[in-house]
């Protein structure tokens, strides 16, 4: 149908919103409380227009044929302003320090595009602090003396993730959100996916912010530093500088570490090989022992927060692998200390990651060895292309360098470990080769590839069949837990991401407006995986030097003791 924005015809379908279809128009519209996951939410009002006369929310108005819309007259212009007073009156005037400052934050971007000053001074002691803030899990802060109400977080943790951590609730002074049954976020069924943190459109909810302290740190130089960047991470940094989603920027990445002073700079992609190798091998075990089937893998630390709270009756079916982020961190102070000839307590280490969860992982009391963290410190993409602009790095223009030896050299299998189907992919690489000592034909398993909540397939090996499933997204978990407590479940492997799309939308990566952000992030990795020429994680010789001058076998009693890790249940 043919509509008319600010004067100018332009066509558009039948089931638009007047939000999208100026937003397809190339028209920006001001938003707070909508994201494209959620149906419209209706809350803030801040996307009024004036639509055939009448002055209307374009995010839940559809389009009608020969619609006459006006985006910016005096009057909306004017009710925006009056919008975001309203919201200032309670709102902290502490952008200079705010987490989510530095272009982040769509209040702060609004307010400075319809000058909308902010007046209220944090000294004055009426000034209402309705919170102490929520600090009682590692990896985020709760601050709701910046929320804004608009209810994103409420939406996204219903409808995306299906978790219903958080609730509106009305009381004496008004509107509130709050965590169900006055809970704490550590007490709460929250799995520190991060989806809500990266959804508010102010600073209510954040990561815990490390970098102002690893600054500090590597200027002080007393200790060797070293760096693993997940495999994510070197698709979708680029975008905190202007460049495409997808693009791979490793080499102007390893330039930017090692001016920050980084000592040893590494790639988890190493560790994602010797994962598969790991969990591999006890896939096989345990079909042939026919225990503990099906399989759940044990990357996403998400999922493993999901398990622990809301089904720890299948802790058992889950692999004991740890995550290639603490098989890397568990081996930089293990292994690459013999190689380097240096104090294994001497070493600190960096884990670059695009998730919250990881920030929660390190503290586990089981990822430690005689006192010392497989990995100190967890940096999400966030902090990490803050740190590089603090420093006055200019990304754009670095020339590129490479990794460092030993844990540098990843396969493509595990480059695509980062979306989801890529670690169950991965894994079939290198099992199929196990069982039968010839290639995987095909490389790629491209049933297991894209979006839907949960994908397929099934491998035949001479008599035997491996029927495998990958799950896209924590919310779509439910029904396979099901599954498996009743005895139907047909698969022997599962994957489980609590992100929808895995790694490369997770809840530390950047926030993008784009709607084929995460599809190009993923058609990143895969083009990586193409042009290497590893692409199986067998086929790394890094990894075969691991297993043959320190690790023995897979599986085996060393490798088990640095790589393996157990779960426990957690009261909510």
């Amino acid at each position: 149908m043919e509509i008319y924005i600010n004067g100018t015809r332009t066509k558009t379908l039948p089931e638009k919103t007047i939000l999208a279809a100026c937003t397809d128009a190339g028209v920006t519209l001001p938003t707070l409380c909508h994201h494209p996951d959620i149906a419209p939410q209706g809350v803030c009002g801040i996307c009024i227009v004036e639509a055939d006369g009448k002055e209307v929310k374009s995010c839940e108005t559809p389009v009608k044929q020969g619609m006459k819309i006006f985006t910016h007259t005096d009057s909306i212009v004017e009710k925006r302003k009056n919008i975001l007073r309203e919201i200032l009156k309670d709102h902290p005037n502490d952008c200079l320090t705010c987490e989510k400052g530095n272009g982040d934050c769509e209040l702060q971007n609004l307010c400075y595009e319809y000058e909308v000053p902010n007046r209220n001074k944090p000294s004055d002691e009426s000034f209402p602090q309705p919170e102490p803030m929520d600090k009682t899990t590692f990896g985020m802060v709760r601050d709701m003396s910046k929320c804004i109400l608009c209810e994103t977080c409420v939406a996204i943790c219903r409808d995306v993730q299906k978790l219903s951590v958080y609730e509106t609730i009305t009381t004496e002074t008004g509107k509130k959100i709050v965590i169900r049954d006055g809970k704490t976020l550590e007490e709460s069924g929250c799995i520190a996916c991060g989806q809500c943190l990266k959804a508010c459109p102010v600073g209510a909810l954040y990561e815990k912010n490390d970098l102002r302290t690893l600054n500090r740190m590597l200027r002080s130089k007393e200790k060797h530093f070293v760096v693993q960047t997940a495999p994510a991470i070197k698709h979708i940094l680029g975008e905190a500088f202007g460049i495409e989603p997808g693009e791979d920027i490793s080499g102007k990445m390893l330039t930017a570490l090692r001016q920050l002073g980084f000592n040893g700079i590494f790639s988890t992609d190493f560790s994602a090989d010797v994962t598969i190798m790991e969990e591999g091998t006890e896939l096989l075990d345990r079909i042939k022992k026919g225990e503990k089937l099906p399989m759940f893998t044990s990357c996403c630390p998400g999922w493993i927060n999901y398990a622990e709270k809301h089904c720890p009756d299948l802790l058992g079916n889950i692999s004991s692998c740890k995550s290639p982020q603490q098989m890397f961190g568990a081996l930089s102070k293990s292994y690459y200390p013999k190689l380097e000839g240096i104090d294994e307590k001497d070493v600190y280490g960096v884990a670059i990651m695009p998730c919250i969860a990881k920030k929660e992982e390190i503290e586990r009391s089981s990822m430690a060895r005689n006192g010392i963290r497989d990995v100190d410190m967890v940096l999400t993409a966030r902090e990490f292309a803050k740190l590089i602009k603090l420093n006055r790095i200019d990304f754009r223009h670095l020339p590129e360098s490479g990794y460092d030896q030993f844990l540098g050299l990843g396969s493509g299998a595990a480059r695509i470990f980062a979306t989801s189907g890529g670690v169950m992919e991965a894994a079939l690489r290198t099992v199929v080769f196990t069982l039968t000592g010839e290639e995987t034909k095909p490389l790629e398993f491209k049933d297991l590839r894209g979006f839907d909540g949960v994908k397929e397939a099934a491998v035949t090996v001479g008599d035997l069949e491996i029927r495998v499933a990958v799950v896209n997204g924590i919310g779509n978990i439910p029904s396979l837990v099901e599954q498996v407590r009743n005895g139907t479940c047909p698969y022997h492997f599962i994957e489980v991401m609590a992100c929808a799309g895995g790694c490369i939308n997770g809840g530390g990566a950047p926030v993008s407006s784009r709607r084929d952000a995460v599809a190009k992030r993923a058609q990143g990795l895969y083009s990586s995986d193409r042009n290497n020429g590893l692409k199986r994680s067998y086929e790394n010789p890094e990894v075969a030097k691991l297993y043959g001058n320190y690790l023995g076998k897979p599986g085996e009693a060393k490798s088990h003791s640095l790589l393996h890790t157990h779960y426990a249940p957690r009261n909510q």
